[in-house]
């Protein structure tokens, strides 16, 4: 068992920074990926990036040059997704995701176990 643990959100004007950070406790061999969805109101949750065991990330294209994921190099148990040059369109609850089944793309919420329960980035213009 995982259990993922989000802060750091909060609310930003259009340009603003912020980092988000994922403790994951419990099983450190249940998290062969850990990632960062969003879900906006009326929106379905999308996969924003994915940081696998090897260190290799991946990003969806909305956020690609604006986002970096990365994890502690000491305690792989905490993620970051560092978010730059926020965007009103950026506004959503966001959630961190681990240990993936494989079954589908990276970007799928259906392919992980593992859910924290969100934060929410709020961008105003």
């Amino acid at each position: 068992q995982v259990q993922l643990e989000e802060s750091g959100g909060g609310s930003v004007q259009t340009g603003g920074s912020l980092r988000l950070t994922c403790t994951a406790h419990g099983d450190n061999h249940n998290r062969n990926c850990m990632g960062w969805f969003r879900k906006a109101p009326g929106m379905q949750r999308e996969g924003l990036a994915v940081i696998d065991s090897d260190g290799r990330s991946f990003y969806a294209d909305s956020v690609k040059g604006r986002f970096t994921i990365s994890q502690d190099n000491a305690h792989d148990n905490t993620l970051y997704l560092q978010m730059n040059n926020l965007k009103p369109e950026d506004t959503a609850i966001y959630y961190c995701a681990a240990q993936r089944r494989f079954r589908g793309s990276w970007s799928d919420d259906y392919d992980y176990f593992y859910w924290g329960r969100g934060t929410q980035v709020t961008v105003s213009s």
